[in-house]
């Protein structure tokens, strides 16, 4: 016989259970939101950089009104989509390389997913609660935690059989210091252009343009490439040292100064092409790959012609490369595009490039309505930066400028880029919640 429940006696519910879990959790999302609204009011009228601080949506101004919202759907959606592509190649590029080495073909794909959900984890509680002023503070200690880490590189660093020392092992985890500097050098060059925009429009040698505007920049970067050079990075230095010029173009500085900042950099480059032996044989294999021994230091750049060569406009088919069977030493790293061009041919390698070109399009569209000039600064550079490597490996892989090993973002393997460019992409994401909208 089936006894009555009765109604009044208290039992064990998971319908009670899961609204008292949402009840906690709107109950502490509440508490953030009015932690940082209290954050704000303090910090806003106190900030010399805050020019025109956050207001209500309804507080309008003549450029428009001030909205906090979501995030920019349409460049979420690009970034996941990259993210998928380049996870996807870097499977189909790595998978003989990883069974011969490592007995799994799965080994590199797996770490290229567990870094992709690093960065979407360390990235996603700044996406939904950094207010725009934090992004000044986490640039000083983002500099100056890379500045340590590559010092720290000169003592106890790693060259994972490279001939170049570029990494820091703790334990079964290698962190890049470089990816590190570069993200900081925008957000801190971003910063003092910011700060100082009054003194940039004030034309005296050393109060003003030229203090503020070349000298501090340029220190800011120099000091960084200087590490990077000790740590025979090349591609490290042209990418720091443009990814620094472009940050000071975007802040203001005035046009006639990049004469002499080119003629400083070019005179850098004759200096390191003068005592580096190694930067020596890269360049006359670029300019006379005809020559040079195709066994030799011509290898990888022929191969990887070869790959985009026999591609073709539709490829051979997903998962059918030749040249990653031992002839593109490593394909999932600098020369994963190669292998985009032969496995999907002039087709996929469009896609590749339409993908990234949304990217940056939709980037400059929040960069445009960020709601003060250091988070528009801060955006364009980000997006710079990811259209910058893009190009140069693009470059590299096509024997178009000599072989630096520049790493495709989002494609090519690598724990601490990978981490960082989703990182990189959850601060456009959060400045993207703030912004002028028309009236």
């Amino acid at each position: 016989m089936r006894q009555e429940k009765d109604p009044n006696q208290k039992g064990f519910s998971f319908g009670r259970l899961r609204s008292g879990a949402r009840a906690a959790e709107d109950k502490l999302k509440e508490k953030l939101d009015k932690a940082g609204d209290r954050l704000d009011e303090k910090m806003a009228p106190a900030d010399p950089l805050f020019t025109r601080p956050i207001h209500a949506p309804t507080h309008e101004t003549p450029s428009g009104v001030l909205v906090k919202g979501g995030i920019d759907l349409p460049f979420l959606f690009i970034v996941i989509a990259l993210s998928v592509f380049g996870a996807v190649m870097a499977y189909s590029a790595s998978s003989v390389y990883a069974d011969q080495y490592h007995s799994d073909s799965a080994y590199y794909v797996k770490r290229h997913i567990i870094y992709l959900l690093i960065g979407v984890a360390s990235a996603v509680p700044f996406v939904l609660k950094a207010r725009p002023w934090f992004w000044r503070m986490f640039g000083v200690v983002a500099y100056v935690g890379s500045v340590l880490l590559l010092l720290l590189v000169l003592i106890i660093g790693s060259s994972y059989g490279s001939g170049a020392t570029r990494w820091i092992q703790l334990g079964p985890v290698s962190i890049q210091p470089s990816e590190i500097a570069k993200m900081a050098v925008i957000l801190v060059i971003a910063l003092v252009m910011t700060k100082y925009e009054k003194q940039l429009r004030n034309d005296q040698k050393f109060g003003g343009h030229l203090r503020y505007g070349v000298i501090y920049p340029m220190l800011i970067f120099g000091f960084i490439c200087v590490l990077v050079m000790l740590e025979r990075h090349l591609s490290g230095i042209i990418i720091i040292g443009l990814l620094g010029l472009t940050t000071m173009f975007l802040g203001g500085t005035k046009r006639k100064y990049f004469l002499w900042i080119m003629a400083i950099g070019l005179a850098g480059v004759l200096i390191v092409l003068l005592f580096s032996g190694y930067a020596q044989t890269r360049v006359t294999t670029w300019l006379f790959i005809d020559k040079v021994d195709p066994l030799g230091s011509a290898w990888q750049t022929l191969q990887g012609l070869n790959a985009i060569g026999s591609g073709g406009f539709f490829g051979k088919g997903l998962g059918n490369s030749q040249q990653k069977y031992g002839y593109v030493s490593q394909p999932q790293n600098d020369f994963i595009f190669t292998i985009v061009c032969e496995e999907l041919g002039f087709i996929g390698a469009v896609c590749v490039v339409v993908l990234f070109g949304l990217l940056v399009w939709r980037g400059f569209r929040i960069a445009a309505k960020a709601p003060d000039k250091f988070c528009s600064i801060v955006v364009y550079g980000l997006v710079i930066k990811v259209a910058l490597q893009t190009i140069l490996n693009i470059a590299v892989v096509t024997n178009s400028m000599p072989n630096t090993g520049i790493a495709l973002p989002f494609f090519s393997s690598g724990g601490t880029a990978i981490i960082l460019q989703i990182f990189e992409m959850g601060i456009v994401l959060a400045i993207s919640r703030y912004s002028y909208q028309k009236r």
